[in-house]
C-alpha cells in the first residue's frame, strides 16, 4: 500500500467546489442575491440639506456602514445610497434597508428594526450584528438630516 502525499495545489480544486458549496447553502438566496447584486450603492452630497448622512461600525471589527438618505419636502425618503465595508451579510443587509426605506415617511422608516431585516435576509445567529448596523445606521441619517433641518440659533 503506497501513500500519495498531495500538495496544497493539487487538493485546492478538489476542496475550493466544496467550500463555495458549503457556503452557498449557509446563506438564503436573498443574501446571496443582495450581495451579487447590491441596490442603491453609491453616494449622495452630504453637504445637501435634504440628505441625512450615517457612519456606524467599527473597521477593526470588519463591518463598517455609510448609509445616506435624501429626503423630499414631504418627509418622504426619495432615495438612499450605501458603502459598505465588510461581510456579504452586512452588504446585504445595507442594500435591502436601502429598499426598505426609499419611499417610506421618515417617521416610518425609523421604526424599522434589526428583526425586519434579519428575518427578510433570513441572517444566521453569527451574522445578526450585521441587521443591527443597518438599523442603526437608519436611525443615524434619519436623525442627521433633521439635524441639519433645525433652524439655526
Amino acid at each position: 500500500m503506497s501513500l500519495t502525499l498531495l500538495s496544497r495545489r493539487s487538493v485546492a480544486p478538489l476542496v475550493a467546489p466544496r467550500l463555495a458549496a458549503a457556503a452557498r447553502r449557509s446563506y438564503h438566496e436573498v443574501v446571496h442575491d443582495h450581495f451579487n447584486n447590491p441596490r442603491n450603492v453609491g453616494s449622495l452630497d452630504k453637504e445637501d440639506k435634504t440628505v441625512g448622512s450615517a457612519l456606524v461600525g467599527k473597521a477593526s471589527c470588519g463591518d463598517v456602514i455609510k448609509l445616506q438618505v435624501k429626503v423630499g419636502k414631504d418627509g418622504v425618503i426619495e432615495d438612499a445610497k450605501f458603502k459598505t465595508f465588510g461581510c456579504g451579510s452586512a452588504i446585504a443587509s445595507s442594500s435591502y434597508a436601502t429598499e426598505m426605506i426609499i419611499g417610506q415617511n421618515i417617521n416610518e422608516a425609523s421604526k424599522i428594526t434589526n428583526a425586519d431585516i434579519s428575518s427578510h435576509l433570513k441572517l444566521p445567529p453569527v451574522k445578526i450584528h450585521c441587521s443591527v448596523l443597518a438599523e442603526e445606521a437608519i436611525q443615524a441619517a434619519i436623525a442627521d438630516y433633521k439635524t441639519k433641518q433645525a433652524p439655526a440659533e
